[in-house]
């Protein structure tokens, strides 16, 4: 009896092991389960993790941008601080005011560069018809400006007062030396008054020369604005000098638009033409101008009578190379132009006053400082360029002495 009570305990603990045993298996595979979920948990933690730092990673990206921005933005306003004006400068044109294709035009070139080159403000005016408000536009540009230009000698009484009243600000005038010579002995009319004056009649000898080198007929013709006030003489001068240079017996015809105190004769392209086609129909095959805006009527005139004849006429023009100024129908027709050197007196009397060397009283602008020269635009002078350059060194050396008075040429 013992024996079959501890046969059947034996039995009964040996299924107590076995279902201990399998309970572990289902526990361990239960675990097991458990520990995949979670390994999966953790990757997806560690996923959201890194996305989390990824959108921190594009959220300083954006603050760096910004700021980067930002940067740039407070570089830009002091950049623009930087570039701030050192200096104002106020033009006053002569009569015709901008767009005359020569004088006054050469003056705004000279004031744009100065402009984009010293970093000064600009303005710019011109005067009514008859000039009587010259006076009013300087004191008008004195207000606002540390210098003030006046371009053409007209402006001398007006720039001696209105300079003379306004110490503080400097004035360059043009074609005027700004001489006070009723003083004793004769002086700038005050410290801040600057004169620039111009070798008119050594440019010109130079294109007299090459007038005289290049004509076919042994005529040429010299149309001036205004006679008789002694400026627009200078270029007469010149320009018959030097055509006898290469020529004793050349035939020369002048002629002059208006006389002084009539001034219309800078400003009449029609009356250019005329004076123009009379001298071609008579024989001129070069004609040359001191005419301001007159000259255009040159130009028009030229081709007008080349395409009706069949022969070849030119003209020359006067200040700024007129090649580059004339519309594109007429630049056949401009054998060179008499540099009168306007945009540099403008440029080196403003850059002047800026760095302190700005002096009172007369300021010349010959050959030897490129102050008046001729133009090569368009090649028509390549061929005779090496006998004008004869001629140039002669002049700055000396040895060759230009008459300011036809009388003398």
């Amino acid at each position: 009896m013992r024996k079959r009570l501890l046969l059947i305990l034996a039995v009964l603990l040996s299924f107590s092991l076995i279902a201990a045993a399998c309970g572990d298996d289902d526990e361990t595979d239960a675990g097991a389960d458990d520990a995949g979920a979670d390994d999966a948990g953790a990757d997806d933690a560690e996923d959201d993790a890194e996305d989390d730092a990824g959108a921190d990673d594009a959220e300083d990206d954006a603050e760096d941008d910004a700021a980067a921005e930002d940067d740039m933005a407070e570089d830009e306003e002091e950049g623009d601080m930087a570039e701030e004006p050192v200096a104002s400068v106020g033009l006053v044109f002569d009569i015709g005011g901008e767009g005359d294709l020569s004088f006054n035009d050469s003056a705004a070139a000279g004031l744009a560069r100065a402009e984009a080159e010293l970093n000064v403000s600009v303005s710019k005016v011109s005067p009514n018809d008859d000039g009587s408000n010259r006076a009013e536009l300087l004191q008008l540009q004195a207000d606002s400006s540390d210098i003030v230009i006046a371009v053409g000698f007209l402006f001398e009484g007006d720039a001696a007062a209105v300079g003379g009243a306004n110490p503080d600000t400097a004035f360059g005038v043009i074609d005027s030396g700004m001489i006070d010579f009723s003083q004793d002995p004769p002086g700038p009319y005050a410290d801040n008054i600057a004169g620039l004056v111009f070798a008119e009649e050594q440019g010109s000898y130079l294109v007299g020369a090459a007038a005289a080198l290049k004509s076919e007929t042994g005529h040429i013709g010299f149309i001036g604005g205004v006679c008789c006030f002694g400026l627009i003489e200078k270029f007469e001068a010149g320009f018959i000098a030097g055509a006898k240079a290469v020529n004793p017996d050349i035939k020369i015809t002048s002629n002059y638009i208006t006389e002084f105190p009539n001034f219309d004769g800078f400003n009449d392209p029609a009356s250019g033409r005329e004076t123009a086609l009379a001298m071609f129909e008579g024989g001129a095959d070069i004609v040359y101008h001191a005419a301001g805006g007159t000259g255009l009527g040159l130009f028009q005139a030229a081709k007008e009578h080349s395409e009706a004849s069949g022969s070849k006429v030119w003209g020359i023009g006067v200040d700024s190379d007129q090649y580059n100024t004339v519309d594109a129908e007429l630049q056949e027709y401009v054998l060179t132009s008499m540099l009168k050197r306007v945009d540099n007196a403008v440029f080196e009397i403003i850059k002047a006053h800026l760095d302190g060397s700005f002096g009172p009283g007369e300021q010349r602008y010959d050959l030897s400082v490129d102050g008046v020269g001729y133009s090569t635009t368009g090649g028509f002078v390549d061929d005779i360029a090496d006998q004008l350059e004869e001629f140039k060194a002669g002049i700055i050396s000396g040895s060759i002495v230009v008459p300011t008075d036809p009388a003398e040429a």
